[in-house]
């Protein structure tokens, strides 16, 4: 395994690191990620990921566009149920459900 000297804010790095790695930084509010991609996909995404890829993207817009009254809907339906962990992917998952 390489040696390497991380600078600010990296003090740390875990986990294997080699020559042909695609190294990602990601920043979810007040954390800092770093991933790594060991063998990065080669070929061209399918005609069905694309259509979810789509619809994924069609239910996010949809999450964005709420009002904040169906949000408040949805937060008491969001407190009713436990399978989702966050109201975002609770309501992410009912607009991905409402889209054919």
């Amino acid at each position: 395994m390489s040696k390497i000297k991380l600078e600010a804010p990296f003090t740390a790095f875990k986990g294997k690191i080699c020559k042909h790695s695609k190294i990602i930084y990601a920043q979810r509010g007040d954390t800092q990620y770093t991933s790594q991609l060991c063998h990065p996909r080669t070929k061209p995404f399918s005609a069905d990921e694309l259509a979810r890829q789509t619809k994924f993207g069609a239910a996010m817009a949809a999450v964005k566009a709420l009002t904040s009254e169906e949000k408040a809907a949805y937060a008491t339906a969001f407190a009713a149920q436990s399978k989702y962990k966050t109201l975002h992917g609770y309501m992410v998952a009912q607009e991905y459900a409402k889209i054919v």
